[in-house]
């Protein structure tokens, strides 16, 4: 039986997805000046196919133990050669970078406010609509 519906299985795995593309957002804004250093970026569509393809559990030896998952990305981050945007040969392009930091800001900040009303509805649940 789950306590809690899919909905927050799913807002969690896209707040992973953010949070991992803030980090990778923020390792190519602190590289924009090291010579030779190639940007990286993080794709959904390989993670999602990641966790849809290879589901990890682990053995539960009671019905109530919460379900075990593995959460690491790593292999969802991908290098972009041939990119070169200084004479140094770094590929970051600064403009694109804080856009994309913007762009996942906003996104992040969505799913927060989406899990924190899912939690609001589940106290008020809780408290018998009070």
């Amino acid at each position: 039986m789950d306590l809690f519906s899919n909905t927050f299985n799913t807002l969690e795995r896209a707040l992973d997805y953010s949070s991992l593309k803030q980090k990778v957002i923020a390792n190519n804004i602190a590289n924009v000046d090291t010579p030779n250093y190639k940007p990286k970026d993080v794709s959904f569509k390989q993670m999602l196919a990641k966790q849809l393809n290879q589901p990890f559990e682990a053995i539960r030896t009671d019905s109530r133990h919460f379900e075990f998952q593995n959460t690491t990305n790593d292999s969802v981050i991908s290098t972009q050669q041939n990119i070169e945007y200084n004479e140094n040969g770094n590929g970051v392009d600064i403009d694109k970078e804080m856009s994309d930091l913007a762009t996942n800001q906003i996104y992040y900040d969505a799913l927060s406010n989406r899990i924190s009303g899912k939690f609001s509805t589940l106290q008020t649940v809780i408290r018998g609509g009070k």
